[in-house]
């Protein structure tokens, strides 16, 4: 079955020297760039991310300081990222609580205004997990009888992602083959930052999802105690849920 799409949706996936979206910086990324119209196109990116690669992380994707060592920064190519994607939805495999929020910050460390306003995204390994609880290499041989050759591969792992995605949908009929549907379906909590530190609450308005203030309207702490405010934005938070909180400070300074 192929997708059904109103608007270009990137498949994407990275390999990084960990697993800290705050601290961790991209080594390699690959994005696989489908048109409603069913062309494609596909680029990957080796990447030097200016600090050491743990050899633990390396025994995993298998990318070592030597092969980035004279590849470019993703200062570097943060444009041409950011210009592939610009005008699309994005898919990966565990993309929600990892992919997206790491690419979001290291745009924003580029100084790429990166957000996710006018685009949705579909989690394939939501699907799956929803669906039958398996791992990329065995979803991919259950869904495509296929065995993931290279595994750990950025680009391997997103080819891998949009083949299991096309096949999930030929699979389970209840799916709808549209990408809002798709991203409602694997979203699994309503939240305004990557990082679940700011949600929204049954009435859809923004509350802090963690520490002293877990639950409490955000536009009521920033009034009664502004001072949090600075201490997020001054602590070792994410810049994305950093410029999540500054928008809902403009947002209440201009309805004043």
């Amino acid at each position: 079955m192929e997708l059904k799409l109103n608007k270009p949706i990137c498949f994407f996936d990275l390999e990084t020297t960990g697993i800290d979206i705050g601290k961790d910086r991209i080594v390699e990324i690959s994005i696989f760039k489908v048109f409603p119209n069913g062309n494609k196109e596909s680029k990957t990116w080796l990447v030097n991310p200016t600090i050491p690669i743990p050899p633990q992380t390396t025994a995993v994707h298998g990318i070592t300081d030597e092969k980035v060592a004279n590849e470019p920064t993703f200062n570097e190519l943060a444009t041409q990222v950011y210009n592939m994607i610009k005008d699309s939805d994005l898919a990966g495999f565990n993309s929600d609580r990892f992919d997206i929020p790491l690419l979001a910050e290291e745009m924003l460390r580029a100084g790429v205004d990166f957000d996710m306003k006018n685009r949705v995204s579909v989690d394939v390994q939501t699907v799956f997990h929803k669906m039958e609880e398996r791992t990329l290499s065995a979803a991919h041989k259950f869904y495509c009888g296929k065995t993931l050759e290279n595994a750990h591969s950025a680009e391997a792992d997103t080819m891998a992602t949009y083949e299991i995605l096309k096949a999930q949908l030929d699979r389970y009929p209840e799916l709808e083959n549209d990408m809002k549907s798709l991203s409602e379906f694997t979203t699994r909590k309503k939240i305004a930052d990557f990082a679940g530190m700011i949600a929204f609450d049954k009435d859809d308005e923004e509350i802090f999802a963690f520490g002293k203030h877990k639950g409490v309207k955000v536009d009521k702490i920033l009034e009664t105690e502004p001072g949090y405010f600075s201490w997020i934005q001054n602590a070792d938070f994410p810049l994305y849920t950093k410029k999540v909180l500054t928008a809902i400070k403009l947002r209440k300074l201009n309805t004043k």
